[in-house]
């Protein structure tokens, strides 16, 4: 959901910015498809969004009087923009008439506008409802300063805690996504003490604030960053799984709402063949474990033999 918002706004600002822009150009810059570039306009449409297609290659603009000014202002270009009247002060006999009173305006509709993000920002935090971890007394969560920062591109310094290494650290982090997984709220993004690009589960953090520098994210494209991976959890491996399910799960797993895109393929007697390429086992064996006798591991051969003395233990907690 709030991948989306960022995207449906993402995508009012490059029509108003390129009036006739294409859904293709859309979905390079949105790093999507086409497809789901359709949908979010669908969307927008639907909220009296007055966008229209102008016809086959003539691409997106806005109808009517509809603007959004200066959604694309990061707080460095507003800082810049606001020390513009000390810089003309030097000229001041060249500026023409009226410009005071031009500034002012640009301004006041920035002013505006910025507290209106952070309204839209802040209600959008509130309807997201996120669990507590069961060991965790305190309940307060940081999306909203992630959600602003990821929009202004600005980095956040955390107290973040590693369940691997059982410990917190500090760490300043360029929120470049936020990522919804399995009921669950993600940020990917570049963390200058790995000096690499990371994840990090949002319940984790401790302390989050927000600091004046911004970032850029460069050339990183989150669909090669999250190639092969079932659900959050990345790995180096490549494991072609072909699965079997039984004809009562078939239609259900047709309708399953997946991050990956598996070959389907129907079977005579109502069952289904499921291939995927995972580049780690975990996160889809948990997923599979649901359908419990309803899905059959075909391949790989050792991932068999796995299950099979994973139920034979199971068998003799049961024994008793």
């Amino acid at each position: 959901m709030t991948e989306r918002l960022i995207r449906l706004m993402r995508i009012i600002n490059l029509i108003q910015s390129k009036p006739g822009i294409l859904a293709r150009e859309l979905a390079e810059r949105c790093e999507t498809t086409e497809r789901t570039i359709y949908r979010d306009l669908e969307a927008l449409h639907a909220m009296n969004i007055p966008i229209s297609n102008f016809g086959h290659g003539k691409g997106y603009a806005f109808i009517s009087n509809f603007s959004m000014y200066p959604l694309d202002w990061t707080e460095q270009e507003a800082v810049s923009f606001s020390m513009l009247p000390s810089v003309l002060e030097q000229i001041k006999t060249l500026i023409p008439e009226g410009f005071d009173a031009a500034y002012e305006k640009v301004m006041g509709t920035h002013h505006k506008e910025k507290a209106r993000r952070v309204d839209i920002v802040q209600h959008v935090a509130d309807v997201i409802q996120l669990g507590t971890p069961a060991y965790r007394e305190d309940g307060r969560s940081f999306l909203y300063d992630i959600i602003q920062a990821t929009l202004s591109q600005q980095t956040i310094r955390t107290v973040y805690y590693s369940q691997g290494r059982n410990e917190q650290s500090q760490r300043d982090i360029d929120p470049y996504y936020l990522v919804p997984r399995d009921y669950r709220f993600y940020v990917i993004g570049y963390c200058h003490s790995a000096k690499d690009i990371r994840t990090f589960r949002i319940s984790r953090f401790r302390e989050v604030e927000i600091l004046e520098q911004t970032f850029d994210k460069e050339d990183f494209n989150l669909k090669t960053y999250m190639k092969n991976t079932w659900s959050i959890e990345r790995g180096e491996h490549q494991i072609k799984f072909k699965v079997r399910f039984h004809p009562d799960s078939a239609r259900y797993v047709k309708e399953e709402e997946l991050f990956m895109k598996p070959k389907l393929t129907p079977q005579k007697d109502g069952s289904l063949l499921f291939e995927v390429t995972v580049n780690h086992d975990r996160e889809f064996l948990n997923w599979l474990s649901q359908y419990g006798p309803d899905a059959e591991i075909l391949e790989p051969v050792s991932y068999r033999s796995a299950m099979r003395e994973k139920l034979e233990r199971w068998k003799t907690l049961y024994e008793v």
